[in-house]
């Protein structure tokens, strides 16, 4: 797929990252994060000859920073959407503080949902007159395919991204809008250090670059893609029989809706 200007949250690290570096320099850069340094850094190794090159210091978790960043991409007409920017945190949730369990959801969730809703509908509009079409990349996780003790606010965040990418996959099937559920196995990325995670308990990982690329060779080809080559195999027989279930609930949920 070729996008004319790509936004990415959480841009400053891991899949996000990867995701920036990966795309072509005929695709124009909205970047996302909280960190400044790393933002400018990264602008700074990904400026080229004619890519127009954008960031934007936000936190997701606030009403504020989603807000700024939907004006900046609709303002820019993006037609590539990625929903990368996710939160995780280690401990039962009765131990871990409030906010800390409200900035996850508001991050992993709100944020997906404000932004995807926001954008969606200029999206779509500037597809059909252009004639091309626009992709929405939604980073879920594999723990969205069980729950996870111990990251529970963290795993169900990421059963909400998945299912809401499914979803909105088969709403958007006559549309000029692809739509992908990215579902990484272990990556490695700062995630485990920043979730406070004692051990990183996957006995293998694979780069965020393999993972963004993967990703990127899926847009439009698939709507949910796991990454983790052992998983995938405990998964796909699953995803196959839901795939067939959500067509047939589509139908009857699309009858209703006219």
């Amino acid at each position: 797929m070729q996008y004319r200007y790509a936004l990415i949250t959480g841009a400053t690290s891991g899949i996000g990252k990867a995701l920036a570096e990966a795309l072509p320099v005929s695709t124009h850069l909205l970047l996302t994060g909280r960190n400044g340094e790393k933002l400018a850094a990264l602008a700074l190794a990904l400026a080229a000859d004619g890519r127009q090159l954008e960031t934007v210091i936000a936190d997701l978790a606030t009403d504020a920073g989603r807000a700024a960043v939907i004006d900046r991409a609709e303002a820019l007409e993006i037609d590539f959407l990625v929903n990368n920017a996710g939160l995780g945190r280690f401990g039962a949730v009765a131990d871990n503080p409030m906010a800390v369990e409200r900035e996850m959801a508001a991050v992993n969730v709100t944020a997906v949902v404000e932004l995807t809703r926001a954008l969606l509908p200029g999206m779509t509009a500037r597809a059909h007159r252009a004639g091309t079409r626009a992709g929405i990349m939604i980073v879920s996780s594999v723990v969205a395919f069980q729950a996870v003790p111990y990251m529970t606010t963290y795993a169900a965040s990421k059963v909400f991204d998945l299912f809401y990418a499914e979803g909105l996959a088969a709403e958007l099937r006559d549309e000029p809008v692809d739509v992908l559920a990215l579902c990484p196995g272990g990556t490695r990325t700062e995630f485990f250090d920043r979730a406070a995670m004692p051990d990183r308990p996957m006995p293998y990982m694979l780069s965020a670059d393999s993972v963004a690329r993967q990703a990127l060779a899926a847009m439009g080809r698939r709507t949910v893609l796991v990454t983790d080559p052992l998983r995938r195999i405990t998964i796909i027989p699953g995803l196959l029989r839901r795939r067939i279930l959500r067509g047939l609930v589509a139908r009857v949920m699309r009858r209703l809706a006219r």
